[in-house]
């Protein structure tokens, strides 16, 4: 099958992340049975979703893994012009799909080569790990990059995450950390404005303080100029539904926050000093209302940025397969960070816009499925050398 015959089937599968992703996990692994590859399965606590990951070639250290998430974000409320969950090509060299970029053309494309990965003469393996729930906080990378660490006797030396990049080289990727932040406080009259405390008001000036602290990062220099945005990212992009009546103070309020961090930063850090300016403003609020209160919380576990070394291995290895041999970074987050920390060498690499991710009509263009096809090919050559 051809990587747009495979994509077809896998976009067909409206598996969004959070969801029991059996299906498309089922289908990808009758096809790997069609070529006699052992796969192992990483399922999550009470198995409705599960990781799969497996070598083609031989057990010998060195080897290349290639990754990809198997979810995809909800359409609901999107206006698509074609259905979302049918591969669809205009003639106008896309395929539109929800997933076609973000990120199952690279799964598709892995799948494709995969027949000519079992007949040739590999010297050095390479491996698929295809994880679940990579859209909403890659939650499931680092025990697939940990169970392959543990599952095989060979060790893999690299990890290309195949993330729409069209194509380049990436050797960076920004870090980000959701938390939520709540406030109690006392409900009342709004003629007493100054005698209670407004949980919205309050949630109000810390929104108003996350933006000035990324401000102030910037205006400290904290940039890494790879990226665009240079600076780290500070953003609420939630605020709850709080209050009763215009003239009611309200006694909760809630909001949700992202911060997307540059590799020299640290989100705990940010959250650290957000915490101890939330520390001052409980204590100056507390003789007004005894039992207000700022709580914030971690929506989903910190991913980490990466930071592929100038000089390292991976690069050289990786450009020798593409026709764009200019590295570059992005500002989103994915699992390469996650690998990174698992003891291989990452970069990212795949077909697609990151434009096109997340927004209705996503596509791919046919021209990246093909370029991604050149660079397995290629691989697969080196590889077998």
């Amino acid at each position: 099958m051809s990587s747009i015959e495979i994509l077809k089937q896998l976009v067909s599968f409206p598996v969004l992340g959070g969801e029991s992703n059996i299906s498309i996990a089922n289908w990808i692994e009758d096809y790997l049975n069609q070529y006699n590859v052992s796969f192992k399965n990483v399922p999550n606590e009470d198995g409705t979703k599960r990781s799969i990951h497996c070598r083609i070639g031989p057990a010998v250290d060195g080897g290349i893994i290639l990754s990809g998430h198997m979810d995809v974000v909800p359409v609901e409320g999107q206006a698509w012009d074609t259905d979302p969950f049918l591969l669809t090509d205009k003639g106008d060299g896309k395929l539109y799909g929800r997933g076609s970029c973000d990120m199952k053309g690279f799964i598709a494309c892995c799948l494709a080569a995969l027949p000519d990965m079992v007949q040739a003469d590999l010297k050095t393996p390479i491996y698929f790990a295809f994880s679940y729930d990579e859209e909403i906080g890659c939650l499931a990378g680092p025990a697939l990059a940990q169970d392959i660490n543990n599952h095989y006797t060979e060790k893999p030396k690299y990890a290309l995450i195949g993330e729409p990049s069209m194509m380049k080289p990436i050797t960076g990727q920004k870090g980000i950390c959701i938390y939520e932040t709540s406030i109690n406080g006392s409900a009342g009259h709004s003629s007493r404005i100054k005698s209670e405390v407004s949980a919205i008001h309050e949630a109000a000036k810390l929104i108003v303080w996350l933006d000035n602290k990324m401000d102030r990062l910037i205006q400290d220099g904290d940039v890494d100029h790879r990226f665009s945005p240079v600076h780290t990212t500070i953003h609420s992009g939630v605020l709850a539904q709080s209050g009763i009546a215009p003239n009611v103070i309200s006694d909760n309020a809630s909001f949700q926050w992202d911060v997307r961090v540059i590799p020299k930063n640290k989100a705990e850090t940010i959250l650290h000093e957000f915490r101890s300016h939330c520390d001052k403003v409980i204590a100056k609020n507390k003789d007004r209302f005894a039992d207000f209160k700022i709580e914030t919380d971690l929506v989903h576990s910190d991913v980490p940025a990466l930071d592929c070394p100038d000089g390292s291995e991976i690069i050289s290895f990786v450009t020798a397969l593409l026709e764009d041999k200019e590295l570059g970074t992005v500002s989103y987050a994915a699992e390469a960070g996650q690998f990174a920390e698992a003891g291989f060498q990452t970069m990212i690499c795949g077909p697609g816009d990151i434009a096109q991710a997340h927004r209705a009509n996503e596509f791919v263009a046919i021209e990246q499925l093909n370029k991604c096809d050149e660079m397995l090919q290629n691989l697969v050559k080196n590889l077998s050398k």
